[in-house]
C-alpha cells in the first residue's frame, strides 16, 4: 500500500527533507554562486577561478574548508521552511488534481501541480537567496566586509531600499523555480513508479529514493541553471546596475559573454544537485514514514 500523507505530513517531512538538502549541498552551491559571480577577467588576465576545483582550493586555501559553509545560516533558516511550503504545495496541486484521493494522476498533472509549489515557495525563497548569495561572494572579495552576517545583510538591505531590496529577484526566483519544481517532482514520481517492484506502486527502497532523487535533483538543475545565473547577477549586484531587472542582466550577459554564461557553475550545479536532492527525498520519505508510525490517522 503507497503510504498515506497528509497536509501535515508533507509539510513536516518536507522540512526535514530541506534541511537534508543543505546540509549536504552547501559547499558545492558556494561553488557555483562564486563561478556565477566572478568578475570579468581584465584583457590579458586569467579569471579569479579557473573551474569548480580552482575555486575549491583557492575557497579551503584562504578561508579554510568552512569557507565553503559560509552563508549557510541563511538557506538553511529559510530551507527548512521552504522546502515544508514547497511539499505542502506539491501536495495541494496533486489534490487539486484529483477526482478520487488514490487517482494516480499523469505526468503532465504532476508537472502541474510540481509548478504550483514553486509559486508557493517564492516569498521564502527570494530573500534566502539574495542574502546567501551577498555573503558567498562577500567571502570570496579581498575587498571591505559589508556585512557581519544573515541579519546584517537584512539589516543593510532594509535600511538602503526597504522590504523592496530585501525581495529583490522575486521574478528571476519565479522563472527558474516555476518550470524547474514542474521538473523536480514530476520526474521524481514518474522514477519512484517506474523503479518500484511489481504490486509496492510508489514504495521504494533507500538506494532507490537516493537514485531517483538524485536523478530528479539534475533533471530539476537541467532547467534552472540559466534562470539561476540571471537571478545569481542580479540579486549580488550594486542598487541600480540592471535598471529593467532580469531583462538588463540578460541583455548585459548576451552582449559581454554570449550564451555559453547562461551556464556557468553548472558543473558545481550538477556534482551537488545528485547527493544533495537525493538527501532532500531521503529525508523526506523517512521522515513520512516515522510519521505514519507514530501518528497514522493525522
Amino acid at each position: 500500500m503507497p503510504q498515506k500523507t497528509s497536509a501535515i505530513k508533507d509539510f513536516v517531512a518536507g522540512g526535514f527533507g530541506g534541511s537534508c538538502t543543505v546540509v549536504v549541498g552547501q559547499p558545492l552551491d558556494t561553488i557555483k554562486v562564486r563561478l556565477q559571480t566572478q568578475p570579468l577577467p581584465a584583457p590579458g588576465q586569467k579569471p579569479l577561478y579557473a573551474g569548480t576545483w580552482d575555486c575549491a582550493l583557492k575557497t579551503i586555501r584562504n578561508e579554510g574548508f568552512f569557507g565553503l559553509y559560509k552563508g549557510m545560516a541563511a538557506p538553511l533558516v529559510g530551507v527548512t521552511p521552504m522546502f515544508a511550503v514547497c511539499f505542502l504545495g506539491f501536495g495541494i496541486g496533486k489534490k487539486l488534481q484529483q477526482t478520487t484521493p488514490d487517482q494516480q494522476l499523469t505526468a503532465v498533472q504532476l508537472f502541474n501541480a510540481g509548478m504550483l509549489s514553486g509559486v508557493f515557495t517564492t516569498a521564502i525563497m527570494t530573500p534566502g537567496e539574495r542574502i546567501k548569495c551577498l555573503l558567498q561572494v562577500q567571502a570570496a572579495s579581498s575587498g571591505p566586509k559589508l556585512y557581519k552576517g544573515p541579519i546584517d545583510v537584512v539589516k543593510v538591505l532594509y535600511r538602503e531600499g526597504g522590504i523592496r531590496s530585501i525581495y529583490k529577484g522575486t521574478c528571476a526566483t519565479l522563472l527558474r523555480d516555476v518550470p524547474a519544481s514542474g521538473m523536480y517532482f514530476m520526474s521524481y514520481e514518474w522514477l519512484k513508479r517506474s523503479m518500484a517492484p511489481a504490486g509496492k506502486e510508489g514504495e521504494l527502497s533507500p538506494i532507490r529514493t537516493v537514485v531517483a532523487g538524485g536523478i530528479a535533483g539534475m533533471l530539476n538543475w537541467l532547467v534552472a541553471i540559466g534562470p539561476d545565473v540571471l537571478k545569481s547577477r542580479l540579486q549580488t549586484a550594486p542598487e541600480g546596475k540592471y535598471p529593467n531587472g532580469i531583462r538588463s542582466v540578460f541583455v548585459e550577459i548576451m552582449k559581454n559573454e554570449g550564451p555559453q554564461a547562461l551556464f556557468k557553475g553548472a558543473t558545481p550545479v550538477m556534482i551537488r544537485a545528485f547527493p544533495a536532492n537525493a538527501a532532500c527525498f531521503l529525508g523526506y520519505e523517512v521522515a513520512i514514514k516515522f510519521l505514519n508510525m507514530i501518528a497514522p490517522n493525522l
